[in-house]
């Protein structure tokens, strides 16, 4: 008998792995539903049997979709789509994005601020703050960037100071060309040494100090547009 759910991850080449991490193949007459759609998912994981595929994305495990009876995922479909088209269902759907984007759109807002804050630079630099903070805000706010301002096990305060020495890591560093030797505490080490230099980059727009023409910061602004 087949057990109600089990967790499957993918192999580097896609092949389905169990829970022991040897090679499995779906039963017959099943079929694989990719994530997205989530009552359609909810509807197939409640019905029977079914695998659920993830996949391991730095701390995160990330849901593929699920592997489930055919004909369970087929009548979902049809329930979900049946639902879909009641004007009930239409105007409560409607409501609730509307409801989403307000408070994304407050978040971002509220975010943006804790980032001018965390910049805290110098009136001489306010056009550079404003910019910097708008280009953080459009990386880091969007619903499941996965980035630190999305987590909600930190102060916002906090989210946006890391966001901030995250983003210079990419855009004032030579990090993302780096070839960083696979040794334990490695990376953490070069990232805590990389946002030493952000910080100290920093305070020289905190003092409104006379910039170099090779400063990387300027150079990331004027890039970015």
């Amino acid at each position: 008998m087949l057990q109600q759910a089990r967790i499957m991850t993918l192999s580097p080449g896609g092949t389905l792995l169990d829970e022991k991490g040897q090679p499995v193949t779906p039963p017959p007459g099943w079929a694989f539903l990719p994530s997205g759609d989530a009552g359609v998912t909810r509807k197939v994981t409640s019905a029977g049997p079914f695998w659920r595929v993830q996949v391991k994305m730095g701390k995160r495990n990330i849901s593929k979709g699920v592997w489930a009876p055919a004909e369970s995922i087929e009548q979902a479909r049809k329930m979900m789509e049946a639902v879909r088209q009641d004007d009930s269902y239409r105007k409560k759907t409607e409501s609730a994005k509307r409801r989403r984007e307000k408070i994304q759109a407050e978040y971002v807002d509220d975010f943006e601020k804790k980032v001018i804050q965390f910049l805290h630079f110098h009136p001489r630099y306010e056009q550079e703050a404003l910019k910097m903070a708008r280009l953080i805000c459009d990386h880091a706010t969007p619903v499941g960037s996965g980035t630190v301002a999305r987590t909600t096990r930190i102060p916002i305060d906090e989210r946006a100071s890391r966001a901030v020495i995250a983003w210079m890591r990419h855009q004032t560093t030579a990090y993302d060309q780096m070839q960083i030797a696979r040794i334990k505490g490695e990376r953490r080490r070069v990232r805590q040494t990389l946002a030493q230099k952000s910080v100290c980059l920093l305070e020289a727009y905190r003092k409104g100090d006379t910039l170099k023409q090779d400063c990387p910061l300027l150079r990331a602004l004027n890039i970015s547009k």
